[in-house]
């Protein structure tokens, strides 16, 4: 029995029998959500059922002292076995992150992987953008304990020019968990057995032309390039769509391309 919560979207019309797919979100956030998780993938479900994982310490599924890449990761590889006949992997962000670990440490479990702009610095750490940002990083200092949620959430949207959510309770729960949240740029990993793994691969970024100047220099430079040398190592296409939340953005661009991705794993693209 898996130890996440996972929400389970399955539409009158899903075809019987289709394959799953299994969906990991970012920070700031939750499976169901419609600000930075995965809410306008709904429709997909039209087609098969949806598995929403709530990661440690977000949405529905327990707290936890600190989350964790590699316990994601070993969450994702327990929700993927309990499914007879494998999944279709999606992930964003960290979640992007445990998604990529799970998949290469698991690659029998996995039907597709997507990753949209996936917190997995390691193997681009020669690109400039991202060299600067784990220069920056390096002596970064854990935020205080005593740091009001709320603060924070504003801090990271309205200090960087974006709009800040509403801070409900769902909201500041999970952003607690992400200040807590150990750093991506501590990851590594094996891309090879990707390399390797004879099912489609997809690495979705966004072009960050309107993105706000501040997040662009300090986040969409690096995940962009991360998105591209991933994309390479790994094997998948690498498709860039406006904005710089893809699936929130640009839902129909997104889900058009996952659903061709699937198609192809089961040999109908």
């Amino acid at each position: 029995m898996t130890r996440v919560h996972v929400t389970v979207w399955d539409g009158a019309g899903s075809a019987e029998g289709a394959p799953p797919a299994v969906f990991a979100h970012g920070i700031f956030t939750w499976g169901t959500d419609e600000a930075y998780g995965f809410g306008a993938q709904r429709p997909l479900a039209a087609d098969r059922p949806l598995h929403l994982v709530d990661r440690r310490g977000y949405g529905d599924s327990p707290d936890t002292r600190r989350s964790d890449f590699e316990t994601d990761a070993a969450d994702l590889a327990e929700v993927l076995a309990e499914l007879p006949a494998g999944a279709h992997l999606v992930g964003h962000a960290n979640g992007g992150l445990a998604a990529l670990l799970a998949a290469a440490r698991h690659p029998g479990l996995v039907r597709s992987l997507a990753l949209i702009q996936p917190a997995a610095f390691w193997p681009a750490a020669g690109e400039p953008a991202v060299a600067a940002l784990l220069e920056r990083t390096a002596d970064a200092v854990p935020v205080p304990e005593d740091t009001p949620a709320e603060d924070y959430l504003r801090a990271s949207t309205e200090g960087l020019g974006m709009t800040m959510p509403e801070p409900t309770p769902r909201r500041l729960r999970a952003v607690r968990t992400s200040m807590r949240e150990r750093p991506v740029w501590e990851a590594a990993g094996d891309l090879a057995p990707l390399a390797a793994a004879p099912w489609p691969k997809l690495v979705i970024a966004g072009d960050w032309e309107d993105a706000p100047p501040l997040y662009r220099k300090y986040a969409g430079e690096a995940l962009r390039a991360a998105a591209r040398v991933v994309a390479r190592e790994i094997g998948g296409d690498h498709l860039t769509v406006p904005g710089y939340y893809p699936h929130t953005q640009q839902p129909e661009r997104v889900n058009a391309a996952l659903r061709a991705l699937w198609g192809r794993a089961e040999g109908r693209g």
